[in-house]
């Protein structure tokens, strides 16, 4: 990529918005040239703006502490004039970011979202980028809704299906129609933006309850595995989803318990279901695209892998870790998975979506 896009991160004082801010410092593609956040922070300095909230592991970057932080709501078309896309993961009422996106793209600056606002918009992309890149081809048809030349909204999935998605999406493809799944996710603090130090009574607990989580695992699959038709993308009839969402006193990584059955009883065999993890690769490897994991899905043949503090940030947080598949008694097969929910599952997955939507042209 020869040219260098400035961009603009909305909601850059929380905790997604943090790890974009690490995550972008010298990028080889983007450079941070706009930060917004609450009007309350508006007009101070990053550094300031964020003080004692910064809960990344490293150093504010030095190519962001001195920026003036703006305003998401009120700066719309003076960051618009900076940047050549924003990068978005505020924390509003879902129509209010619903409004706030469009606002953006109406003001023909693009935007890649880590919000949930607009994922089941029937013209707004929501990629995964090694598993369903033809549906940013949607975009022009959104352009068409919005009135806009540069200006669409493209989303990222949820974090919770970051690790069992990416690990049966090829098997699906591979011609081993995936009919039922079964999914328990373990899922870690940083997923609600909390610290063991803001959220004390996670300590040595666990809740067997994440609000929306377990309606977002079954139904947003769905759309991934859906197909463009006219000017909408048109949600899958299958696989079949059933979910249950517990958070559990872990840091950073999402893991899940997969249980997977197959239509008529044509499943793969062992040995195909790990060669086809194996030689699996997307869009993003083929490009070669800055944040793409070299190899995707990761298998361990330990009995007791992939482990969370071990393997969540495989490929700078960006590989998916797989385990444990067995025959089952009632399903197929069942396995472990593991993605780094801040990584891979929010601000690494938008930040490869917008150098996937760059190094196809929609970004120019």
């Amino acid at each position: 990529m020869e040219k260098k896009f400035n961009v603009g991160i909305i909601g850059a004082t929380g905790m997604v918005g943090q790890r974009f801010i690490t995550l972008l410092d010298r990028h080889p593609w983007f450079n941070i040239t706009a930060v917004a956040a609450s009007p309350r922070s508006a007009g101070k300095k990053y550094s300031d703006a964020v003080g004692a909230k910064w809960c990344m592991d490293t150093d504010i970057p030095e190519s962001v502490k001195d920026l003036t932080v703006m305003s998401a709501v009120d700066d719309v078309e003076k960051i618009a004039a900076l940047v050549d896309f924003v990068f978005c993961a505020v924390d509003m009422k879902k129509d209010e970011i619903k409004a706030l996106e469009e606002k953006y793209a109406k003001a023909e600056c693009p935007v890649v979202s880590n919000n949930s606002a607009h994922r089941h918009t029937p013209d707004v992309p929501m990629v995964l980028p090694e598993l369903n890149p033809e549906h940013i081809d949607i975009i022009p048809q959104q352009r068409k809704r919005l009135g806009t030349k540069r200006g669409f909204i493209a989303v990222k999935p949820n974090c919770s299906l970051q690790g069992y998605v990416p690990a049966l999406f090829p098997i699906d493809k591979a011609g081993f129609s995936v009919k039922d799944v079964l999914v328990c996710t373990y899922q870690a603090i940083s997923g609600a933006g909390k610290t063991f130090e803001t959220w004390p009574e996670m300590v040595d607990n666990v809740i067997p309850y994440i609000g929306g989580e377990e309606e977002k695992s079954e139904k947003e699959p769905l759309k991934i595995w859906g197909k463009i038709e006219g000017s909408v993308i048109a949600d899958s009839q299958r696989p079949n989803f059933t979910a249950q969402c517990l958070r559990v006193p872990v840091t950073n990584g999402h893991m899940g318990a997969v249980f997977v059955r197959f239509e008529d009883g044509k499943k793969p065999s062992k040995e195909q279901m790990l060669e086809i993890w194996k030689s699996f690769k997307g869009r993003p490897q083929e490009l070669d695209l800055p944040s793409a994991p070299k190899q995707f899905l990761n298998y361990f043949t330990e009995d007791n892998m992939p482990q969370t503090k071990l393997n969540r940030s495989l490929e700078g947080g960006m590989a998916i870790s797989i385990g444990r598949l067995r025959e089952d008694t009632q399903y197929d097969y069942k396995f472990v998975c593991l993605s780094h929910n801040t990584l891979r599952g929010a601000a690494g997955g938008a930040v490869l979506l917008a150098e996937l939507l760059c190094a196809e042209g929609y970004m120019d």
